[in-house]
């Protein structure tokens, strides 16, 4: 089989081609790769000067490794829908656990919204999406759960409708303490020029940890054997887990 020098494969998994160069990637988002290819965690002293020009998110350095060599490597992400975006001098904030992998000509830096990052520059970056991705200009409300990220326009406000809080449902739901906080209840508002990048449904994509070794048949080492508890120290650059940013 041949395949395709960074684009998609199908629609769950894209190929990136290394070709001596480098892509930031997101742990556990790689099933596969050709060539001569290393990871190396952030933090690792010899990527120094590429973290001070494209990696600027302590909070999430643990969830990300850098590629790097000469090969093609597949990404996907639970059989999601993969795609690859480009940014011409532009800024685009995404949902941290919906972004795969980035050019370095990139800057990635944490966004002041809970659970986004932010992309600065021009490149290519790969995110999946739970279904395809729409795009629409604001301004527009938006369902939380269904918003994967905006691009070149401010961050978004809270917007409640009281109208539908204080009536019926939401009369029944502050009495019976059931359910939480809806799409018709809460949206996300947007407004000024620029995209907002929505995605077909209002489930997130569920979030999972990347640096354990899986409970599973045939996998030497998953879980704790006897005798054994707890993990050692964490140092940087090492593997691990993938923490709750969600923050809705």
């Amino acid at each position: 089989m041949s395949l395709p020098s960074d684009d998609n494969v199908n629609s769950y998994t894209f190929c990136v081609e290394l070709k001596g160069s480098q892509w930031f990637l997101q742990k556990g988002k790689m099933i596969a790769y050709y060539g001569r290819i290393d990871f190396n965690g952030i933090g690792h002293g010899r990527l120094d000067r590429l973290m001070r020009t494209s990696f600027h998110s302590p909070l999430h350095a643990s969830d990300w490794v850098v590629a790097e060599g000469s090969g093609k490597m597949l990404l996907a992400d639970r059989a999601f829908d993969v795609n690859s975006f480009d940014l011409d001098d532009g800024n685009l904030t995404i949902r941290a656990g919906n972004l795969l992998a980035y050019q370095p000509s990139l800057a990635l830096k944490q966004s002041i919204v809970p659970g986004f990052l932010t992309l600065i520059g021009t490149g290519k970056f790969v995110a999946a999406s739970n279904g395809p991705v729409v795009f629409m200009e604001p301004p527009i409300r938006v369902d939380p759960q269904a918003l994967v990220g905006w691009a070149d326009c401010p961050s978004p406000c809270h917007h409640y409708d009281h109208g539908y809080m204080s009536g019926v449902m939401g009369g029944l739901r502050q009495l019976s303490g059931i359910g939480g906080a809806s799409g018709e209840e809460h949206q996300f508002e947007f407004v000024g020029a620029g995209t907002v990048l929505l995605q077909s449904t209002e489930t997130l994509m569920p979030e999972v940890a990347t640096g354990a070794v899986p409970h599973a048949d045939g996998v030497p080492g998953g879980g704790h054997g006897p005798g054994q508890h707890g993990t050692a120290p964490r140092l940087p650059g090492q593997l691990g887990d993938l923490q709750r940013r969600f923050g809705l």
